[in-house]
């Protein structure tokens, strides 16, 4: 049965995707979400397609999109109002970050709870920290560039990260040179990321 499965799917083209555009969360209070996304994690508050007849908001940044969506019968749900407890192995989003130490430092200086968690491969060591929003959703933030993508079946290509698109064209981070190994190809990505976030 699983080989049947293998062979029908291995015929079929894979989907043109280019990245994650966004993440949509169903929230009890837009507002009490957006002061949080905006004040915790940076993102800014963007404009909303006018035709949506349904309360939410629209928030952007590093590359991706968080859509929330209200809905009050969220509140019904809530039945205990313990906080949930933080489970690293919930479902979550997670988010790259420069210091994690600082990001401790920030949550406890917020009052927030979180928890963190350090998960090592071959000497490498990525360390997490894991936190609620507003709704309970589990935010992840971590390190975890420090281990490198590396697939494990050989007929899995990894793409290049997007920008976006400019004049119709497709705008990659970094222009992938397939003379080069896997290794090298992730360098020259990381470093045309790193020549994006330089300030001027």
């Amino acid at each position: 049965m699983n080989m049947e499965i293998e062979e029908v799917m291995s015929s079929y083209q894979k989907l043109p995707l280019l990245s994650l555009n966004h993440v949509s969360l169903l929230v009890k209070d837009v507002w009490n979400s957006v002061q949080f996304y905006e004040a915790v994690l940076g993102f800014c508050l963007v404009k909303r397609p006018s035709s949506f007849n349904f309360h939410g908001a629209w928030l952007y940044n590093y590359g991706i999109g968080i859509h929330l969506l209200e809905n009050k019968a969220m509140d019904d749900l809530d039945v205990n109002n313990e906080p949930r407890p933080i489970n690293p192995k919930d479902n979550h989003i997670s988010f790259q970050c420069t210091d994690v130490e600082l990001v401790k430092r920030k949550l406890k200086e917020m009052g927030m709870r979180y928890e963190t968690a350090v998960v090592e491969d071959e000497g490498i060591k990525v360390d997490q920290v894991f936190f609620h929003d507003p709704d309970g959703y589990m935010i992840e933030i971590c390190n975890c560039e420090n281990l490198p993508m590396l697939p494990i079946s050989s007929n899995c290509q990894l793409k290049p990260k997007f920008v976006g698109t400019y004049n119709n064209k497709i705008m990659p981070m970094a222009v992938p040179n397939y003379s080069c190994g896997f290794m090298e190809t992730l360098m020259m990505e990381k470093l045309s990321m790193d020549m994006l976030n330089f300030s001027f």
